[in-house]
């Protein structure tokens, strides 16, 4: 039996689709499955969904908010993602990127830009909703940052990200990291297990 497609619904203001993104090549050389990554823009899915962020969310619950530090903190060490930093400029409106992810994928630049963003995003600490910034980190990645905004702006790519979004909601998703392997969903790094067992249990 041949193994269910994965998708992984990211927003790059996501710390955890970043930590999630680190650990997927993983996954797919022991599943021998590729990833495909799907942007979404996490606000409008939040709106769809009526969900709000963690920090919003358990903002008066102190302990569920150091609990999720600590669990972050045990995957990244268990991972040993040594160059993950909280962004300092954290929330981060994404608009722009994701929709310049969605322009990568017209111009087949796509898993580059992926990388230079994450890594600006949350190694760096670069406020990725700054358009001089966004040129820099581009630019530096050796990608043509004019093309990509300017195709970013195009009436298609806007529209193609609020449709992946639209269809994230009509699956059932509520956030990011949200990760579908055939019609099966689960939501959250943890759950990159459950994934690969799925992927496995299918392969038979």
């Amino acid at each position: 039996m041949s193994p269910p497609t994965v998708q992984f619904l990211f927003d790059f203001g996501s710390p955890n689709a970043y930590l999630s993104h680190k650990v997927l090549p993983a996954l797919e050389a022991r599943t021998g499955t590729k990833v495909e990554y799907v942007p979404i823009l996490l606000g409008g899915l939040f709106k769809l969904a009526n969900n709000r962020s963690p920090m919003e969310a358990f903002r008066d619950i102190p302990t569920k908010r150091a609990y999720d530090r600590n669990d972050m903190a045990r995957f990244v060490a268990r991972h040993g993602l040594t160059r993950f930093r909280m962004n300092p400029h954290f929330p981060v409106n994404t608009l722009k990127i994701m929709r310049g992810a969605v322009a990568a994928q017209r111009l087949g630049v796509f898993e580059r830009y992926v990388d230079a963003v994450f890594a600006a995003m949350w190694e760096d600490g670069r406020n990725m909703d700054d358009v001089p910034t966004i040129v820099e980190v581009l630019t530096a990645a050796g990608l043509d940052a004019a093309a990509l905004l300017e195709r970013s702006q195009d009436a298609e790519v806007k529209a193609a990200l609020l449709a992946s979004t639209e269809a994230a909601h009509a699956r059932g998703a509520f956030g990011s990291p949200t990760f579908f392997a055939g019609d099966e969903m689960w939501f959250g790094k943890e759950r990159l297990r459950d994934v690969e067992d799925e992927v496995m249990r299918a392969r038979g």
